[in-house]
């Protein structure tokens, strides 16, 4: 989760409040839910909720994965993989899984229309979901396969929400589509980005998807984070990227093998920086880094393979 102001690690955040009755301000598509569904309650959401990843070098990172169940997730995507390919279900040998995402965004403005984006800024953000996850920001970049076609935008008006407070609740109760659906909530709150990962999609269905700032949007005011990328970060994530310094200087680092070992996350756009012994420079313009948007130009080959199989495993 990359801060947007500095603050320290917190091990949970209380968010109590009451959930306001959705007000339309016209626009796109919208609902009012029963008033029994948006009682107030206690929500707590801490730093380790499950399927949570996030953008950003200060403050809480990504929930925790420790080795073990790094490693954990990676035997279980085998044995799924292979589960499937012997039913003849997935994608031969060499070959990369391909799809057309239906993309659902939530614009959770408050009461007076706060945190509200054009149709043209979301159609903006498609066009950078398509061109980044297409490999083309640069020659070096690999070609996903995937595509994203905008499925729905709903509007609501909700202080509680637009804060991103209540957000188990309120993913509950707007999420839209199955497993193969990418949800994004624009929120305002002190990060410019969480996601849930796909391996945690049949233990919690309703929350899977990404919350972005939504002034990271294209044309939105956060300085340097204003491009879009934002969202193609965290969709790496909900895809089943890790960052590219997790683990830090080993081997195994993020699970790929062609993103070279980097000790910590990047800040702004570093060129020739070069955080461990191990070979290659660090990474810094993987869309899974925490460089500045401008920076970003690529996922790598093997990305773009460990995206194929996470989705054959999790989300086809």
């Amino acid at each position: 989760m990359r801060s947007l102001i500095t603050r320290p690690r917190a091990l949970a955040v209380i968010l109590t409040g009451t959930a306001l009755a959705f007000s339309p301000l016209g626009g796109s598509a919208s609902a009012r839910l029963p008033v029994d569904q948006l009682q107030a309650l206690n929500c707590v959401t801490p730093t380790s909720e499950t399927g949570a990843a996030a953008k950003g070098g200060r403050g809480p990172d990504t929930r925790e994965m420790s080795a073990a169940e790094m490693r954990a997730v990676e035997a279980r995507t085998a044995q799924i993989l292979k589960a499937k390919a012997a039913r003849g279900i997935g994608v031969p040998q060499g070959a990369l899984a391909a799809a057309a995402v239906p993309v659902y965004v939530h614009v959770m403005r408050d009461a007076a229309g706060n945190g509200d984006v054009t149709d043209s800024q979301i159609a903006q953000q498609l066009t950078v979901l398509n061109t980044t996850f297409g490999g083309g920001e640069s020659s070096a970049a690999a070609n996903t396969g995937f595509t994203f076609n905008l499925a729905g935008t709903f509007r609501y008006n909700n202080n509680n929400w637009h804060k991103d407070k209540q957000s188990a609740t309120y993913r509950k109760q707007t999420r839209k589509g199955g497993a193969n659906a990418l949800n994004i909530w624009l929120v305002d709150f002190s990060y410019l980005g969480i996601a849930t990962f796909p391996w945690d999609y049949s233990r919690n269905p309703g929350v899977d998807g990404i919350r972005v700032h939504f002034d990271s949007l294209p044309g939105g005011s956060i300085a340097n984070y204003n491009l879009g990328e934002t969202a193609t970060h965290e969709a790496g994530h909900w895809f089943g990227l890790y960052h590219t310094f997790q683990g830090g200087c080993t081997a195994t680092n993020d699970e790929v093998a062609d993103t070279p070992a980097q000790s910590s996350s990047t800040n702004g756009c570093p060129e020739g920086r070069d955080s461990c012994s191990l070979p290659g420079l660090d990474p810094i313009h993987n869309y899974m880094d925490y460089s500045y948007d401008s920076c970003y130009n690529q996922f790598t080959a093997d990305q773009s393979t460990r995206i194929s199989n996470m989705w054959t495993a999790y989300r086809s």
